[in-house]
Protein backbone atom coordinates (compact mmCIF):
# COMPACT_ATOMS: atom_id res chain seq x y z
CA UNK A 1 0.00 0.00 0.00
CA UNK A 2 1.30 3.49 -0.84
CA UNK A 3 2.51 5.76 1.95
CA UNK A 4 -0.27 8.28 1.24
CA UNK A 5 -2.90 5.56 1.68
CA UNK A 6 -1.35 4.53 5.02
CA UNK A 7 -1.39 8.17 6.10
CA UNK A 8 -5.11 8.41 5.30
CA UNK A 9 -5.85 5.20 7.20
CA UNK A 10 -3.91 6.53 10.21
CA UNK A 11 -5.88 9.80 10.03
CA UNK A 12 -9.18 7.91 9.89
CA UNK A 13 -8.19 5.72 12.83
CA UNK A 14 -7.26 8.79 14.88
CA UNK A 15 -10.79 10.22 14.58
CA UNK A 16 -11.94 13.83 14.34
CA UNK A 17 -9.52 16.70 14.90
CA UNK A 18 -9.97 19.16 17.76
CA UNK A 19 -12.33 22.08 17.14
CA UNK A 20 -10.99 25.57 16.44
CA UNK A 21 -12.11 27.66 19.44
CA UNK A 22 -12.54 30.72 17.20
CA UNK A 23 -15.46 29.01 15.39
CA UNK A 24 -17.47 27.02 17.91
CA UNK A 25 -19.16 23.76 16.98
CA UNK A 26 -22.92 24.36 17.32
CA UNK A 27 -25.16 21.97 19.23
CA UNK A 28 -27.20 21.25 16.11
CA UNK A 29 -27.09 22.12 12.43
CA UNK A 30 -26.29 25.53 10.98
CA UNK A 31 -29.63 26.96 9.80
CA UNK A 32 -28.60 29.97 7.70
CA UNK A 33 -25.65 32.10 6.56
CA UNK A 34 -24.07 28.98 5.10
CA UNK A 35 -21.11 30.79 3.48
CA UNK A 36 -19.18 31.67 6.62
CA UNK A 37 -16.10 30.41 8.46
CA UNK A 38 -16.56 26.84 9.71
CA UNK A 39 -15.13 24.96 12.69
CA UNK A 40 -12.19 22.60 12.27
CA UNK A 41 -14.24 19.53 13.18
CA UNK A 42 -17.61 17.85 12.80
CA UNK A 43 -18.97 15.68 15.62
CA UNK A 44 -18.71 12.05 14.55
CA UNK A 45 -16.82 12.76 11.31
CA UNK A 46 -13.20 12.75 10.27
CA UNK A 47 -11.80 15.90 8.65
CA UNK A 48 -9.99 15.36 5.36
CA UNK A 49 -7.91 17.76 3.30
CA UNK A 50 -6.81 17.82 -0.36
CA UNK A 51 -3.97 15.29 0.02
CA UNK A 52 -6.23 12.95 2.02
CA UNK A 53 -8.96 13.06 -0.63
CA UNK A 54 -6.39 12.47 -3.38
CA UNK A 55 -5.19 9.36 -1.53
CA UNK A 56 -8.76 8.13 -1.04
CA UNK A 57 -9.45 8.58 -4.75
CA UNK A 58 -6.30 6.66 -5.63
CA UNK A 59 -7.18 3.71 -3.40
CA UNK A 60 -10.94 3.75 -4.16
CA UNK A 61 -13.72 2.74 -1.84
CA UNK A 62 -14.82 6.11 -0.44
CA UNK A 63 -17.91 7.85 -1.79
CA UNK A 64 -17.44 11.56 -2.53
CA UNK A 65 -20.67 13.53 -2.07
CA UNK A 66 -21.02 17.11 -3.30
CA UNK A 67 -23.90 18.81 -1.46
CA UNK A 68 -23.86 22.23 -3.11
CA UNK A 69 -27.44 23.30 -3.92
CA UNK A 70 -28.51 23.26 -7.54
CA UNK A 71 -28.92 26.66 -9.20
CA UNK A 72 -32.50 27.85 -9.45
CA UNK A 73 -34.12 29.72 -12.30
CA UNK A 74 -34.05 33.44 -11.40
CA UNK A 75 -37.44 34.70 -10.18
CA UNK A 76 -37.12 37.84 -12.29
CA UNK A 77 -36.63 35.91 -15.53
CA UNK A 78 -39.48 36.26 -18.02
CA UNK A 79 -41.68 33.18 -18.28
CA UNK A 80 -40.81 31.15 -21.36
CA UNK A 81 -37.29 32.56 -21.59
CA UNK A 82 -34.71 29.83 -21.99
CA UNK A 83 -32.54 29.27 -18.94
CA UNK A 84 -29.40 27.22 -19.24
CA UNK A 85 -27.48 27.03 -15.98
CA UNK A 86 -23.75 26.40 -16.18
CA UNK A 87 -22.76 22.74 -15.80
CA UNK A 88 -21.94 21.82 -12.21
CA UNK A 89 -18.23 21.03 -11.79
CA UNK A 90 -17.07 18.85 -8.95
CA UNK A 91 -14.41 16.33 -7.98
CA UNK A 92 -13.97 13.47 -10.46
CA UNK A 93 -16.13 10.50 -9.49
CA UNK A 94 -18.27 12.44 -7.00
CA UNK A 95 -22.03 12.20 -6.78
CA UNK A 96 -24.09 15.38 -6.41
CA UNK A 97 -26.85 15.41 -3.80
CA UNK A 98 -28.11 19.02 -3.78
CA UNK A 99 -30.16 20.39 -0.87
CA UNK A 100 -29.10 17.77 1.73
CA UNK A 101 -26.76 20.23 3.46
CA UNK A 102 -29.36 22.66 4.68
CA UNK A 103 -29.88 22.94 8.43
CA UNK A 104 -33.52 21.94 8.43
CA UNK A 105 -34.56 19.37 5.86
CA UNK A 106 -38.11 18.60 4.78
CA UNK A 107 -39.05 15.07 5.83
CA UNK A 108 -38.90 13.73 2.26
CA UNK A 109 -35.38 15.15 1.72
CA UNK A 110 -34.22 13.66 5.04
CA UNK A 111 -35.66 10.26 4.05
CA UNK A 112 -34.03 10.47 0.60
CA UNK A 113 -30.69 11.34 2.25
CA UNK A 114 -30.89 8.30 4.53
CA UNK A 115 -31.83 6.05 1.60
CA UNK A 116 -28.96 7.38 -0.52
CA UNK A 117 -26.50 6.81 2.34
CA UNK A 118 -27.66 3.21 2.61
CA UNK A 119 -27.51 2.65 -1.16
CA UNK A 120 -24.08 4.31 -1.51
CA UNK A 121 -22.65 2.07 1.20
CA UNK A 122 -23.50 -0.84 -1.13
CA UNK A 123 -23.70 -3.38 1.66
CA UNK A 124 -20.59 -2.03 3.39
CA UNK A 125 -21.69 0.05 6.42
CA UNK A 126 -18.03 0.96 7.05
CA UNK A 127 -17.65 2.63 3.65
CA UNK A 128 -16.47 6.22 4.11
CA UNK A 129 -18.83 8.93 2.85
CA UNK A 130 -16.94 12.20 2.23
CA UNK A 131 -19.09 15.35 2.13
CA UNK A 132 -18.02 18.64 0.57
CA UNK A 133 -19.26 21.73 -1.25
CA UNK A 134 -17.23 24.97 -1.23
CA UNK A 135 -14.62 26.43 1.08
CA UNK A 136 -16.19 28.06 4.15
CA UNK A 137 -19.57 26.45 3.54
CA UNK A 138 -21.66 24.98 6.33
CA UNK A 139 -23.75 22.80 4.01
CA UNK A 140 -21.08 20.10 3.81
CA UNK A 141 -20.53 20.42 7.56
CA UNK A 142 -24.27 19.85 8.14
CA UNK A 143 -24.35 16.87 5.74
CA UNK A 144 -21.31 15.22 7.36
CA UNK A 145 -22.84 15.67 10.81
CA UNK A 146 -26.23 14.38 9.64
CA UNK A 147 -24.62 11.31 8.04
CA UNK A 148 -22.69 10.55 11.24
CA UNK A 149 -25.90 10.90 13.27
CA UNK A 150 -27.52 8.35 10.94
CA UNK A 151 -24.70 5.90 11.65
CA UNK A 152 -22.66 6.37 8.47
CA UNK A 153 -18.88 6.49 8.51
CA UNK A 154 -18.64 10.17 7.73
CA UNK A 155 -15.86 12.39 6.41
CA UNK A 156 -15.77 16.11 5.77
CA UNK A 157 -13.65 17.87 3.14
CA UNK A 158 -13.92 21.54 4.21
CA UNK A 159 -11.90 23.00 1.30
CA UNK A 160 -14.38 21.50 -1.15
CA UNK A 161 -14.30 22.14 -4.87
CA UNK A 162 -12.61 25.52 -4.30
CA UNK A 163 -9.65 23.96 -2.51
CA UNK A 164 -9.46 21.12 -5.01
CA UNK A 165 -9.31 23.52 -7.97
CA UNK A 166 -6.86 25.86 -6.15
CA UNK A 167 -4.53 22.86 -5.81
CA UNK A 168 -4.58 22.60 -9.61
CA UNK A 169 -6.56 19.36 -9.62
CA UNK A 170 -9.11 18.50 -12.31
CA UNK A 171 -12.86 18.79 -11.94
CA UNK A 172 -15.62 17.09 -13.89
CA UNK A 173 -19.16 18.03 -14.88
CA UNK A 174 -21.85 16.06 -13.09
CA UNK A 175 -25.63 15.98 -13.01
CA UNK A 176 -27.55 15.96 -9.76
CA UNK A 177 -29.06 12.68 -8.71
CA UNK A 178 -32.79 12.71 -9.37
CA UNK A 179 -34.82 14.45 -6.71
Amino acid sequence: MKAAAWAVLALLAAGPAAADPSVPVPDGYRQDDYRAPVPDSVPGAVVLHVADVQALLAQGGAVLVDVLPAPRRPDAMRPGSPWLPQPHRTLPGAVWWPEVGRGALPQEVEARFAARLHAAAAGNPGRLMVFFCLNDCWMSWNAARRAAALGARSGWFPEGVDGWAAAGLPTAAVKAEAE
